[in-house]
């Protein structure tokens, strides 16, 4: 690929995959992440402040975020390719490993497995709450390997996967549009009387994002999981084909259900958010244990990881080979 498109390029893709898993995504305070939801947050101040708080409000904030990063990034290439191709080669390989997470959620999903086995409930809490927004003071260290679990593998697809998919599909506007979206459904997507009608927008477009990438997820997931040790590939993609709607949601639930086949343990169970019970009810074959041993979350990592790279390297070579 010449360095001067916006086309997909197989070396920056190949490159920033390796400098996410080699050092992971730091934190700072400009980080670009970072800097959309900051802009998100003023913008939709600034919105409601001029009334624009229902569906339409919402709809303006995605089109103001759009032009904002991926209009502004693009024009902002365009500058630099006047001076100097590989600076723009640079600029967007930033990006681009800016919006790629797996070291990052590996290592978070350690840490409880660590706290864990020192027998720190405690610490496994606070490790968790990191991760998962639900109530802590009711877990166990089982629960806390359990919810741990669920996270690697539902952020499998929207922190890795799905950017991956994005970016090859749009090169580098691609993956920063996805982030955009998936940071608008993190920060206004909920179901509350704020932000029922105002985050409607970011939410759907998050499920439309994910709708595929969440599918390819658990394809490959159930493909590997039939030359990896101690897996089940039959039970990732039945598993996955027959519980990824007991989740609510279009997507979160194929990668979920699919990794509970895959490791042949029982996952959710009783779940607690705001001093209620949400749910308790069971994902995974019935007959199959409850996931919370030792040696649980070192496998779905094991899982987690070999997916990512494997999905990685077929992104690397869709990039190279593309027409």
């Amino acid at each position: 690929m010449a360095l001067n498109t916006l086309h997909p390029s197989a070396s920056m893709l190949a490159i920033a995959v390796a400098l996410d898993l080699a050092f992971g995504d730091p934190v700072y305070a400009l980080h670009p992440i970072r800097l959309i939801g900051r802009s998100l947050a003023w913008y939709e101040t600034t919105l409601r402040k001029l009334g624009a708080e229902g569906y339409f409000g919402g709809i303006v904030l995605f089109f103001l975020l759009a032009v904002t990063w991926v209009g502004g990034t693009v024009a902002f290439a365009s500058a630099l390719r006047r001076w100097n191709s590989v600076v723009v080669f640079m600029f967007y390989l930033f990006w681009v490993y800016s919006c790629l997470a797996l070291h990052d959620l590996v290592r978070h999903a350690w840490s409880v497995e660590l706290a864990a086995r020192r027998g720190d409930l405690h610490a496994a809490r606070a490790a968790i709450s990191m991760l998962v927004g639900r109530d802590t003071d009711k877990m166990d260290i089982a629960a806390c390997r359990r919810a741990a679990i669920e996270s690697l593998s539902e952020n499998l697809t929207d922190g890795f996967v799905s950017p991956l998919f994005w970016y090859v599909t749009l090169g580098p506007p691609g993956i920063i549009l996805f982030k955009l979206v998936s940071t608008m459904d993190s920060m206004v997507g909920y179901k509350t009387p704020r932000y029922i009608r105002f985050g409607w927008c970011g939410a759907r477009l998050d499920d439309v994002m994910n709708f595929l990438p969440a599918r390819l997820t658990w394809l490959c997931l159930s493909l590997l999981c039939f030359v990896l040790p101690n897996c089940s590939g039959r039970k990732a993609f039945l598993i996955g084909w027959r519980q990824h709607s007991i989740l609510p949601g279009p997507n979160s639930g194929w990668s979920e259900a699919a990794i509970a086949g895959a490791m042949e343990r029982k996952l959710l169970g009783p779940i607690w958010a705001r001093g209620s019970l949400v749910t308790d009810v069971w994902l995974g074959e019935p007959s199959d244990c409850p996931a919370g041993d030792r040696t649980d979350v070192p496998r779905a990592q094991l899982i987690v990881i070999a997916t990512g790279l494997f999905f990685a390297a077929l992104a690397v070579l869709l990039c190279r080979y593309r027409v």
